[in-house]
């Protein structure tokens, strides 16, 4: 026999002697913020009574009455005119309440055969298998946008940094499609996770499963799982599948906040390799000249936010014994807020990225300071048979020369490079030019222009 509901709506009245206080109600209460579930509680219910109904464990009038509920329902909660009882405890018991009042004895029988334990997982998974796609969708935006600037910048030459110190000449297009890959490993671990969020609980009960002859499968089905969850106690009781996705979502975060960090440098004025438009930054109370680059700040602060959700989940469940515990009502408040986070913050970067403008002279004025090339010159010297150990060494006595008289290797004359090595010749000054070493890196992953537009090609094909 299911568990009915008291006048008051609690499921468990009758076994108790003395009515819940009202600060354990708040105390335990998730029904302000659970009830975003709203609509996934509806969705699993109905799957739930059409296999009860195809299993003759409810009558057909009973599920059609369960559906002409929660029709009425679903458009109460649309116009905002659904009442959320903090006595009601959660989203689910709440809308339980309302089709019980709406369809009588056919919403006390929609609980058959499920426990609020299975049932709740069953929301969660709905729910995340939706953020998940609506998150894949905002991380190819991002991918997108970010594709269309490399494209407008795939010859722009800047410094690439190791240390923060100048290394070799790279072009813009190049770095910008690191961020691309960075979050196309993203979107795989997402997909990834997805596969271990569409797994059914319901019909694991409150942990042992039900003496109905229900049909998981055939829920499965409706609901677009590809499979059920096969240990009953597993079922209503991990939250791995939450925890994956949190750390995937925190790897996104980590990757927004490199980013951010170089954009907020580049804007530095003392930088100067970029403007972001105006709707994206503000300014100051006092200062009437500033223009702060707020919105990469945020998210990079924002990044420990959800840092922090990840760790709390893990907290939440390292300590917990099979089976299902109240500890997982604390599950969805740091996910909810991940999730609201991580889909707010993408789709704010897939605009911005299109309000980037670049300065591409300050790139490459930059890019011919700390002598960026020296690299180039040494690879050119062991094409000529020098080993590389002798010809870094070369190298390396040229820059001095060019530090003690503060120019750069591409000032000094034939006859004052072959000072360091006389297979010097009159070639080198080509392989010395910003141009001619991004241009050499003509590989699979190269930075020279000509890869850049290839990867561009490839990336656009998978978009």
């Amino acid at each position: 026999m299911t568990a009915q509901l008291s006048k008051k709506g609690e499921a468990w009245s009758a076994r108790f002697s003395e009515p819940v206080s009202d600060l354990v109600k708040r105390y335990t209460a998730s029904v302000f913020f659970d009830n975003r579930l709203a609509q996934f509680d509806i969705q699993g219910s109905l799957a739930h009574a059409e296999m009860l109904a195809h299993q003759q464990i409810i009558s057909a009038q009973d599920y059609a009455d369960i559906q002409r509920g929660m029709a009425q329902i679903k458009g109460e909660i649309d116009g905002g005119q659904f009442e959320w009882l903090l006595d009601l405890e959660d989203v689910h018991l709440n809308i339980e309440k309302r089709l019980t009042e709406l369809v009588g004895d056919a919403g006390k029988r929609l609980h058959t055969g499920r426990s609020r334990n299975d049932q709740v997982a069953t929301d969660i998974r709905l729910y995340m298998r939706a953020a998940i796609d609506d998150i894949s969708g905002l991380l190819r935006d991002l991918r997108s946008a970010l594709v269309d600037l490399a494209e407008q910048h795939a010859d722009t030459i800047l410094p690439g940094f190791t240390h923060m110190q100048v290394a070799q000449p790279i072009t813009f297009g190049h770095h910008v499609l690191a961020y691309v890959e960075m979050f196309g490993r993203d979107a795989e671990r997402m997909a990834d996770a997805r596969k271990r969020v569409n797994r059914l609980p319901l019909g694991a009960a409150a942990l042992a499963g039900t003496t109905f002859p229900i049909d998981r499968l055939r829920v499965a089905k409706t609901l677009g799982f590809d499979d059920v969850c096969r240990n009953s106690l597993d079922a209503v009781s991990d939250r791995d599948f939450a925890i994956e996705f949190c750390a995937a979502a925190a790897l996104v975060m980590t990757h927004i906040s490199r980013m951010s960090e170089e954009l907020v440098i580049w804007m530095s004025p003392r930088v100067g390799f970029i403007d972001i438009a105006d709707r994206f930054c503000t300014g100051s109370s006092i200062m009437p000249q500033k223009k702060n680059p707020d919105v990469p700040e945020l998210a990079r602060g924002k990044t420990g936010r959800v840092n922090g959700h990840l760790i709390a989940l893990l907290t939440l469940m390292k300590g917990q014994p099979l089976a299902y515990n109240k500890d997982n009502q604390e599950d969805k408040e740091p996910l909810f807020d991940t999730v609201d986070t991580l889909t707010d913050t993408l789709r704010i970067f897939a605009d911005m990225a299109g309000g980037i403008t670049v300065k591409p002279d300050a790139m490459r004025a930059a890019a011919l300071q700390g002598y960026a090339t020296a690299t180039d010159l040494a690879d050119y010297l062991v094409k000529k048979g020098l080993p590389f150990r002798d010809a870094h060494e070369a190298v390396a006595h040229a820059v001095r020369t060019c530090v003690d008289r503060n120019c750069d290797l591409s000032d000094l004359t034939l006859d004052e490079l072959r000072v360091y090595s006389p297979l010097i010749e009159n070639d080198i000054f080509g392989v010395l030019t910003l141009e001619g070493s991004v241009a050499a890196r003509d590989h699979i992953g190269g930075t020279a222009p000509n890869q850049v537009r290839l990867a561009i090609a490839e990336l656009r094909k998978s978009l």
